[in-house]
């Protein structure tokens, strides 16, 4: 299985941690805490390579449950993530393979603990503020990081969204609650999403939501199956903004047709 573990400073204590190209997670220090921003699947020891960036106290926060997201929390005490995902998570770590594999690696899970939309993590001159943004799973959060204008989206807004899992909202309802966070482009300038490589502008939360609802329009007659190991759903590409600094040119949105 890859091990491999990318990290880039992106800014003086922020940084991108790459794994094996499958996933990724941040870890923002502060003056007097530090935050670990998704543990992706815990295929390397990620508590070991944070101790050797920071010696602060960390907290770990969960963007949502999926086990890209979650995995390498067994190499923490604990970790928070909205409860509207407990459910989901458990699937995959209560899972008989999860539990053999963590008993082969002699770790285990920690306990989550709840962290809510309007709370806020302060770091010591950083602070992360949670909101809501249901659609990818019912318990999806995004954490602004407001001194440096970063937004941490985790799967909720990307360059390939996947909204035809079971679980995902429809999309008619995650405008909406796209609409609700719209607001956030006036706060952040940049967003880092759970599989980047690098900086995308905070654009991509509008264009993205712009088409998701192309989609409820009916505006599908260029869109493609997607094949994928569910089976085979649609693809909708959508526009970003031609004078802006994405980290790739490709943009779509995985979805089902029954879930519109």
């Amino acid at each position: 299985m890859a091990e491999e573990l990318y990290i880039k400073e992106m800014r003086p204590g922020i940084y991108l941690m790459d794994e094996a190209h499958e996933a990724t997670g941040y870890l923002v220090v502060g003056r007097e805490r530090a935050c670990v921003i998704d543990t992706m699947n815990g295929y390397s020891d990620l508590g070991k390579a944070v101790r050797r960036l920071t010696d602060k106290p960390v907290t770990v926060v969960n963007t949502h449950g999926h086990p890209d997201h979650i995995f390498g929390n067994v190499y923490f005490e604990k970790a928070y993530m909205n409860p509207e995902d407990d459910a989901l998570a458990r699937m995959f770590t209560e899972s008989e393979e999860f539990l053999e594999q963590c008993r082969r690696n002699g770790v285990k899970m920690p306990p989550f603990c709840p962290i809510r939309p309007g709370d806020v993590i302060d770091l010591g001159g950083r602070t992360l503020e949670v909101y809501a943004l249901p659609g990818h799973t019912p318990g999806g959060i995004l954490l602004l990081l407001k001194e440096d204008r970063i937004l941490f989206t985790g799967d909720s807004v990307n360059h390939h969204l996947w909204m035809q899992l079971d679980g995902c909202l429809p999309l008619h309802s995650f405008v909406r609650e796209l609409d609700k966070v719209m607001f956030l482009t006036e706060k952040a300038d940049v967003i880092l999403h759970g599989h980047a490589r690098d900086e995308d502008d905070i654009s991509l939360l509008r264009c993205m939501r712009d088409g998701a609802m192309e989609i409820c329009e009916g505006k599908t007659e260029n869109d493609l199956p997607y094949e994928w190991f569910g089976g085979v759903d649609l693809q909708h590409p959508f526009r970003c903004e031609a004078d802006k600094r994405y980290q790739q040119s490709d943009h779509v949105i995985c979805y089902r047709a029954s879930n519109i």
